[in-house]
């Protein structure tokens, strides 16, 4: 027996295949796991000790629904410094990770019968947060560098919400300051609300990361969205965080108190480590993911897989529809392979012929995954 809302809900499709990764693993099979957006190093040393630090201390109850004050003045801070949003300690939301917020969001602004539009392929989750508020999903277009092309015409009266995810999970691509503006104009001119999810912000390529809630006119229909998980290596500390309109965040507080409560106290306070610490880390990480897509890039396109090159995140979204498109693929790098990676149909229609593989495994893993693709595909 299941609520009909519940039972609209689909299990995540990138979780599935890392449970299913982790079992053959256990049974002695030596998989390589490109399926889970999970960095491979460890979380920063100061990051720890202070976490085990305020345990030590006894900051084990609970704190506030909306987080600790140190924790939202940091994140205002930066959200001033770096993204050139007009946020204060009290506009921020501190949730236990980034997912979380994203949920909390959708809940917030949409309706039942709402359209959302989604740029695909999108993010798992996405569309099942929408489905949860009683909404549709409607997609629009993107070109072959994955930019949005033409998304005007999936808007119409029912849409109220529209999702931006740049650095995109999973293509990569890192959407222009033309492209954002395009976006903006409609969501001004339309009523509209926009979801920015920018957990891949600082996990970027010689590219140039742009926050549309600076941009003119959208201040007030902005929910900007952000977390520790990929940027510090905080996947299972779980710790996100957004911003918006006032009256949004009320909501998204009061949803949070009947539902989570609030993030993890002492991870809260090592979320402060991380934001006011030192950062050196981070360019670290992202030199090092820079040279394993290249090293990715050019091994697929020896094997004759085309592949954009993407301008951040972890992810490349090669085109297999020449080896029987992204559902088949996958299955044969598993079963043949023992490769784990996720079917593009997993992000949407627009999908189907791709398959997304995470570079957030070793170079030597790469190295070897690119082997073992050779005999499947040759």
């Amino acid at each position: 027996m299941v609520s009909d809302r519940m039972a609209s809900i689909q299990e995540s499709t990138t979780l599935k295949i890392s449970a299913m990764a982790k079992k053959l693993a256990a049974g002695g099979q030596d998989i390589i796991d490109m399926g889970v957006g999970e960095p491979d190093f460890d979380t920063p040393k100061h990051i720890v000790e202070a976490g085990c630090s305020s345990i030590r201390k006894g900051e084990t109850r609970y704190a506030p629904t909306a987080g600790i004050p140190q924790l939202r003045q940091a994140i205002a801070e930066k959200l001033v410094r770096e993204n050139l949003l007009n946020a204060t300690a009290d506009d921020v939301v501190v949730t236990p990770g980034a997912k979380m917020a994203v949920f909390a969001a959708i809940q917030a602004l949409l309706s039942e019968g709402d359209e959302c539009l989604l740029i695909g392929p999108s993010w798992v989750s996405y569309e099942p947060c929408v489905a949860f508020a009683g909404g549709r999903v409607a997609w629009g277009r993107v070109d072959g560098n994955f930019m949005p092309q033409n998304i005007a015409e999936s808007i119409n009266s029912k849409t109220r919400l529209i999702i931006v995810n740049s650095p995109s999970n999973p293509t990569g691509s890192v959407f222009d300051r033309k492209a954002l503006e395009e976006i903006s104009d409609l969501a001004v001119d339309h009523n509209l609300f926009v979801i920015s999810d920018e957990i891949y912000e600082k996990i970027i390529y010689d590219r140039e990361h742009i926050s549309i809630g600076s941009m003119a006119g959208m201040e007030d229909r902005t929910v900007t969205i952000n977390g520790f998980s990929k940027v510090y290596a905080m996947t299972g500390w779980r710790l996100g965080y957004l911003t918006g309109p006032k009256e949004t965040m009320k909501w998204v507080i009061r949803l949070l108190s009947h539902s989570v409560s609030q993030a993890t106290t002492f991870v809260q306070s090592a979320g402060v480590a991380a934001m006011q610490g030192p950062q050196e880390e981070i360019a670290s990480m992202v030199a090092e993911f820079k040279i394993r897509r290249d090293i990715l890039v050019e091994g697929l396109k020896d094997l004759g897989i085309p592949c954009n090159v993407p301008g951040g995140a972890f992810y490349l979204f090669p085109d297999v529809s020449a080896l029987d498109g992204g559902d088949a693929f996958t299955d044969k790098l598993l079963k043949e392979a023992l490769i784990a990676a996720t079917p593009g149909s997993a992000f949407g229609p627009g999908g189907a012929d791709y398959v997304r593989l995470s570079y957030a495994i070793s170079q030597s893993r790469i190295r070897q995954a690119l082997e073992r693709m050779k005999i499947i595909v040759k």
